[in-house]
């Protein structure tokens, strides 16, 4: 979509099956990568006017349209970039364990091989959609039981190439990122998320203060952060 600053960007739709939760996620997981060394696409928001479903000739894409008026997400598109498979090019070892300590910290589960959510641009690794990630905003569970727990990254799309890091190099890697996750960049972070994104959420009431939402995101992955971090598959790795 062509946004009225001549921008292409590839559109995150509030009205989607996902809802405003996969856009909270895709903010919160994309800025906190970019601050920890990852290469992700600008994320802007882009309101929508629903007049714009009248001009469409697709029933689903006008039915999209109306159910996304107002705030949505969008990722600034990358012409010429290709998706990440593997074969004749891989991104430096260290670089792929920050993506992957990411994931870890995030429960990102939607980067496996057959939904890589990474692309080439330019020779350069860039990491994208993100809304699969930050399971506990769907049912809010205790922030120390989330906090501890752990998730299967054996199919994970960099898994292997993470692999051939010696314990030593990750276990560097581990401690120079938790330390980049503090409470003053979580909140820096969490106040670019717009407040109709937090109040759309199907797992917030509507009269839910949006202050005490962003909170909440801060305490948990803060909490997850902390020492020891049981859910850093060194051994797995």
């Amino acid at each position: 979509m062509e946004a009225d600053n001549d921008g292409i960007y590839v559109v995150k739709f509030r009205g989607a099956g996902q809802g405003t939760a996969a856009l909270v996620a895709e903010i919160v997981v994309g800025e906190l990568g970019r601050r920890l060394g990852i290469r992700v696409p600008e994320l802007v928001t882009i309101d929508i006017d629903p007049e714009m479903a009248r001009r469409d000739p697709d029933q689903e894409i006008q039915e999209l349209l109306r159910a996304s008026a107002g705030e949505n997400l969008g990722m600034d598109f990358l012409p010429g970039s290709v998706g990440y498979d593997g074969v004749g090019w891989e991104p430096p070892a260290e670089e792929a364990a920050r993506i992957y300590w990411l994931d870890a910290l995030t429960a990102n589960v939607d980067r496996s091989w057959s939904n890589p959510n990474l692309i080439i641009w330019h020779r350069r690794l860039w990491a994208i959609d993100h809304g699969a990630a930050l399971l506990f905003q769907h049912s809010w569970p205790a922030v120390a039981a989330w906090a501890e727990r752990r998730y299967d990254l054996s199919q994970h799309v960099l898994a292997d190439l993470v692999a051939t890091l010696a314990p030593a190099v990750l276990a560097k890697l581990d401690a120079e990122l938790a330390e980049a996750v503090t409470a003053e960049t979580l909140t820096e972070i969490t106040a670019l998320v717009p407040d109709s994104f937090l109040l759309g959420m199907n797992s917030v009431p509507q009269d839910a203060d949006p202050a005490d939402l962003r909170r909440r995101y801060v305490d948990y992955l803060l909490t997850r952060c902390a020492g020891p971090r049981a859910w850093w598959p060194e051994e797995d790795a």
